[in-house]
């Protein structure tokens, strides 16, 4: 273990972590708002950058080029930028509640790139006062923020190297504001029926097979840190598997396998450690569910060679 691999879980950290994933949604909400839909809601998606969390060039409001919104993790500031050069910074400190840095991006936004309007309601998340109007979340740890990203950097990178190989249609690996945790999505090509469901997001982006392989630093529902494994649609019996390494394990309350982040860091080789939890997981659920063998054989290839 390395102190590139920080101690990284939720009841450790929860009011900051609350505070940033509030932060990471009014990000979110200006992907879904300004870029044209994509399957699966794949336009709504952010990235972690080398500076933290961050969306894609998203269509300014006003015709006049891209904004790039993002929350700098290194110097702690919420970033508006425009294509044209100019950019406003908005300081993330401790005190600081999210309804005055909601408030204080949008007005960024509409300077540098013209008017636009969000629904600030939250999502995915146990409380619901508007993120513009929200006092409540107003912790900010610079030091737990640190950890965190370091913990999420690496976590990325795990993600992106099981992906790599793979030879269908794949995701990037997404910073999802939702959920405040990184994935990846690789699909067999085959739809299925999209669940009839009341929850937007399973009705949007349950329309296709696929197994989901991610991290995140845990919530009110599980207190730890750790990489997961689910797929959609999971057949019968799909918490029988047996997973490698020896201590990845099915959560029944949670629907999916997981590797508990201490578990991982504590290895010798974290980063072999939870590729090998991805890789295995992704090959029995494959197995699991009747995917094409020749495909799914090709996550555990080498990536195309560079030529």
């Amino acid at each position: 273990m390395t102190t590139n691999w920080p101690s990284c879980s939720y009841e450790d950290w929860r009011a900051t972590c609350d505070t940033l994933h509030a932060h990471t949604q009014v990000l979110g909400k200006l992907a879904a708002r300004l870029t044209p839909p994509e399957p699966q809601l794949q336009h709504a998606a952010l990235r972690l950058t080398a500076r933290g969390w961050e969306t894609a060039p998203l269509p300014a409001p006003d015709g006049s080029g891209a904004l790039v919104a993002a929350l700098d993790l290194r110097t702690h500031e919420a970033v508006v930028e425009h294509s044209g050069g100019p950019a406003e910074r908005i300081p993330l400190a401790p005190d600081r509640p999210v309804g005055d840095v909601t408030r204080e991006v949008l007005a960024a936004v509409r300077r540098l790139g013209g008017p636009v309007e969000i629904d600030p309601t939250p999502q995915e998340v146990t409380w619901s006062v508007p993120l513009d109007e929200d006092h409540e979340h107003a912790s900010y740890d610079p030091g737990r923020v640190r950890d965190y990203f370091a913990a999420a950097t690496q976590a990325a990178l795990v993600l992106a190297d099981y992906r790599a190989p793979y030879r269908g249609r794949s995701t990037p690996v997404n910073a999802w504001w939702g959920s405040f945790d990184l994935a990846v999505s690789l699909f067999s090509g085959r739809t299925v029926e999209p669940p009839s469901s009341a929850d937007f997001i399973m009705r949007n982006a349950g329309d296709a097979q696929q197994v989901e392989i991610g991290w995140w630093p845990g919530d009110g529902r599980y207190g730890h840190a750790a990489f997961y494994a689910y797929a959609h649609p999971a057949p019968e019996g799909f918490g029988s598997l047996a997973l490698s390494p020896p201590a990845a394990r099915w959560d029944g309350a949670l629907g999916e396998y997981v590797l508990d982040w201490d578990d991982v860091r504590a290895a010798a080789d974290p980063h072999a450690m939870a590729v090998q939890f991805a890789r295995s997981a992704f090959q029995q659920a494959c197995l699991a569910c009747s995917w094409d063998p020749a495909l799914a054989a090709t996550a555990a290839g080498t990536p195309p060679p560079v030529t």
